[in-house]
């Protein structure tokens, strides 16, 4: 007895609505409709790839690995900051439009691309990178336990896609202010036991625009695509900053 062949993945029909912003012709950003044919398995990333290479090529967004690595893709999903490439259609309302905008927060350069520029000047600032007084013995490695590692493992997982710090209300309010993601990186060197410079950092994270303005609002952690405890980490800083020690 033969069987029945098994049906094909059928595509269905959404409407995205896209805030366009082109500098050369547009005065303010403006909303545009387009409707997309995809498939259950397609993401937010592959509908804006058709809208630009079938419907429109004047679409400008950022992205690369497309795997929910390299970050590049940040962008505010139905007012929600996620990664248009982690983000399924499927998991949308899909009854109704999608409303895709850039982040908010940064210059906004063009549709979806922000000037990343203010985000980086942060983290380049807390000094996000190993600081030692000593050097390993010849051909060794430097030597630390896994309960060290423990300590700061959350946070080395991130991926600099700035989703945490534009979707902090601070941040969109005070653009002195250094942001999650500095603060997360940041936390990276501090706790790590082979590492010198933790006062140093803890000094600048004690600035006036430093941890002290984070107000525990948690849209920091229910935005990161990686899934760190954003919030949790703020939180050891502070209490960092008043022992004077990591």
């Amino acid at each position: 007895m033969a069987t029945a062949a098994p049906s094909a993945i059928q595509a269905f029909t959404i409407t995205l609505i896209v805030r366009r912003f082109i500098p050369e012709t547009d005065e303010e950003p403006r909303w545009q409709s387009f409707d997309v044919e995809v498939f259950s398995t397609d993401r937010v990333l592959d509908a804006l790839h058709k809208i630009k290479w079938e419907q429109d090529g004047t679409l400008s967004f950022r992205r690369s690995c497309a795997h929910g690595i390299c970050g590049s893709d940040a962008m505010r999903i139905n007012g929600r900051n996620r990664l248009a490439c982690k983000t399924l259609v499927k998991d949308l309302d899909i009854t109704e439009p999608i409303y895709v905008e850039a982040i908010k927060g940064l210059p906004l350069e063009k549709d979806l691309i922000v000037d990343m520029e203010p985000f980086f000047a942060a983290y380049r600032e807390v000094k996000p990178f190993l600081i030692s007084n000593s050097t390993p013995d010849k051909g060794k490695e430097r030597v630390q336990t896994i309960a060290n590692r423990e300590i700061f493992d959350d946070t080395t997982k991130c991926i600099l896609c700035a989703a945490c710090t534009t979707s902090c209300p601070v941040f969109w309010t005070d653009g002195q202010y250094f942001g999650p993601a500095a603060i997360v990186n940041a936390h990276r060197f501090i706790f790590d036991s082979r590492d010198d410079a933790a006062k140093e950092r803890l000094e600048i994270l004690n600035d006036q625009e430093g941890v002290w303005r984070c107000r525990t609002t948690f849209n920091c952690t229910d935005a990161c695509p990686r899934g760190i405890q954003v919030t949790k980490a703020i939180a050891e800083v502070k209490q960092a900053v008043l022992r004077g020690r990591a």
